[in-house]
């Protein structure tokens, strides 16, 4: 039974292994969401897109590390968990900066940039949280980039709510305020606590 198990584990860690292809691919559409969100972004004016721009990439970077610690002991495992924390703390203090200067010196966020944008992110999220699912128990490192898809699709349907409300344009600067607070709410380490 044990040698069937480690057999499967195995399988699991190889170069070739399902979970290995599963990361890259979730690794690549990161990469490029963060590059989409982050340019249209910043042409919208909106830090709600550029604070999940910068998740993505955070995200991107803890799979890149789970793909590199997947064939290591757990301890490593453990440490890519940890890291995603660290990345997300550096991105949130940046997007924070950000926000503060928009206090002083505010600027209307387009809304239907952030819609269109926000609804791609949203479907991409989604697919990413499907691929990650089946590995979600495997181990903490499998677990940690679960949860953050998983934490990403909920806050990209708070994106969408919010921007969904009535309103006045005045709206949706306080939409980006509040989906922008959501971003930082979340569960940046990925331990679900």
């Amino acid at each position: 039974m044990s040698n069937s198990c480690s057999e499967l584990e195995k399988e699991l860690a190889s170069p070739h292994g399902p979970k290995r292809r599963i990361l890259w691919l979730v690794l690549v559409i990161n990469l490029v969401m963060f590059f989409v969100e982050g340019i249209a972004g910043w042409l919208a004016q909106s830090n709600a897109l550029m604070a999940d721009a910068l998740d993505m990439l955070g995200d991107a970077a803890i799979y890149g590390f789970s793909l590199f610690v997947i064939q290591h002991d757990p301890v490593w495992r453990t440490r890519a968990g940890i890291l995603k924390g660290i990345i997300m703390s550096v991105f949130a203090f940046g997007i924070l900066g950000s926000t503060i200067y928009r206090v002083y010196h505010q600027v209307l966020p387009d809304a239907s940039t952030m819609g269109i944008v926000g609804g791609l992110a949203l479907a991409v999220n989604l697919f990413c949280a499907y691929l990650l699912l089946r590995f979600k128990d495997d181990d903490i490192n499998m677990r940690s980039a679960w949860l953050c898809s998983r934490n990403d699709v909920l806050a990209n349907l708070g994106d969408r709510f919010s921007l969904a409300r009535p309103g006045s344009r005045g709206c949706h600067r306080r939409a980006d305020s509040a989906i922008l607070i959501w971003h930082f709410q979340r569960c940046p380490t990925g331990t679900g606590k």
